[in-house]
């Protein structure tokens, strides 16, 4: 069995842990099709914890479900011992003991090796078992001092230990996410909500086909260009002697290459949600309805790669970890009454980046999407101010320009990870990428765009 998986990994270019990780994975499909036949309620929870037990083991050892076992009870122990902080001590407790596995493992450096670990499947179950516990705690709280998504995911009742790890583990979910909420996960295995009896289920088969479909493609096209934009390219000696524009166009090329890898996981995770009835959400239109997979979707590729604005790219990319950092850091940053502002969008991204490691690339890049956010809103905020129709469509091709640069300039840092190499990729081109954002935030704060009169408003 070894000498077979080892042949397979060598005719694919893999290593064999990581091709292990893969079957496992695709294995996700066939094992959520099953959850659809088990009984309710309680043999639901034993099988989702069960196959996500056995996953875990088969992708990563027994290791593994030890890691998973300190974060689930972290959240667990929090939510029975102390109530009213039970969210905010999961949080640090859970985000802690993270940290703690990215430092020993340094898992980043295995990934680019061709090697995998546990801690990406760490990182979803983190989210998951601190969100649970944010939810729990925000029970306590009246209507009045809640937000709409508050009302919405607030847990009125502790949840047992096993709907807690059948919620955690659900059929392998937490091995590339969805994140999901533990109050959709509770509804779907009792039958309720959107999944009662009497309301009208649509037919998974043509999304499951649409979304495996676009694995395919997606695997296709990364293992074609992977290549010919190999990253080791910015530390040779040859790279140095391009021009700026073939260094900047060979930094799009490798961001853009590598994002396919993600479409890949994602698609299969989305046809892995589909296929268990999970990720419906919802009916739009009428002649005829039809059914929307929103809770299954994680990325929208054409929405990514044709960004308008670098405000879009957190509501195509990563989908329902970017919803995650808006309910759970971004918003409870807020004041009552008070405005976002810059503070609210860079401790969010930092604790993107923190969750995602501790390579000074990831800090760095995240660093970078909130200058390019931030610089995008600027640009957007003058493109509205134009009355002339030329005017706007032109800064709109601004901010559709300045969004491709910035993003690919930055999203080196995201996959080289060490600092030299970050600094030597931007180097490279000027740091255009970081002094670009920083001058438009600069022109922001001193030059305020015009304010449209409500004529000139009613006229568009």
């Amino acid at each position: 069995m070894d000498l077979e998986m080892s042949s397979m990994a060598d005719a694919l270019g893999l290593s064999v842990s990581v091709l292990t990780f893969l079957l496992c994975y695709v294995a996700t499909i066939p094992i959520s099709l099953f959850w659809r036949f088990i009984p309710r309620t309680f043999p639901k929870h034993i099988y989702s914890s069960l196959t996500g037990i056995v996953l875990c083991y088969l992708s990563f050892g027994v290791s593994s479900n030890l890691h998973f076992l300190i974060s689930i009870l972290i959240g667990y122990v929090s939510m029975l011992v102390y109530r009213p902080k039970c969210g905010l001590i999961t949080f640090f407790a859970a985000f802690g003991y993270l940290i703690g596995c990215h430092v020993y493992y340094m898992s980043g450096d295995a990934w680019k090796e061709g090697g995998i670990d546990a801690t990406g499947a760490l990182m979803v179950l983190t989210l998951k078992v601190i969100s649970c516990a944010i939810n729990y705690q925000d029970g306590l709280l009246q209507d009045k001092d809640l937000r709409e998504a508050q009302k919405k995911n607030r847990l009125l009742k502790m949840p047992s230990f096993i709907e807690y790890v059948a919620y955690c583990l659900c059929c392998g979910s937490h091995f590339a996410g969805p994140v999901f909420e533990m109050k959709d996960y509770l509804d779907w295995t009792e039958g309720k909500g959107l999944w009662s009896p009497s309301e009208k289920q649509p037919s998974p088969w043509g999304a499951v086909a649409r979304a495996l479909l676009q694995a395919a493609i997606c695997m296709a096209l990364y293992l074609y260009l992977v290549p010919y934009f190999p990253l080791t390219t910015f530390t040779n000696p040859l790279y140095r002697n391009w021009g700026f524009f073939k260094k900047l166009s060979y930094q799009y090329m490798c961001g853009f290459t590598a994002r396919w890898k993600y479409y890949f996981i994602w698609s299969i995770s989305e046809a892995s949600m589909i296929i268990s009835g999970f990720g419906f959400s919802g009916w739009m239109g009428t002649s005829p309805p039809k059914p929307k997979w929103d809770r299954a979707k994680n990325v929208d590729i054409f929405g990514v790669e044709l960004a308008k604005s670098a405000v879009q790219i957190p509501l195509v990319w990563n989908i329902q970890v970017s919803t995650w950092l808006r309910h759970y850091v971004y918003e409870r940053l807020v004041q009552k009454g008070k405005k976002a502002g810059f503070f609210q969008l860079l401790a969010t991204q930092t604790v993107s980046a923190i969750w995602h490691g501790v390579y000074p690339g990831y800090i760095i890049f995240f660093v970078q999407s909130a200058l390019m956010i931030a610089g995008s809103r600027v640009i957007y905020r003058w493109q509205q101010a134009m009355s002339s129709d030329l005017l706007q469509k032109i800064l709109k091709f601004v901010n559709f320009t300045y969004t491709l640069m910035v993003l690919n300039y930055s999203s080196v840092g995201f996959m080289v990870l060490s600092l030299h190499e970050t600094l030597t990729a931007y180097r490279s081109v000027y740091y255009i990428g970081t002094i670009v954002p920083i001058i438009v935030l600069l022109f922001g704060y001193i030059v305020k765009p015009p304010r449209r009169s409500k004529a000139q408003t009613k006229e568009q």
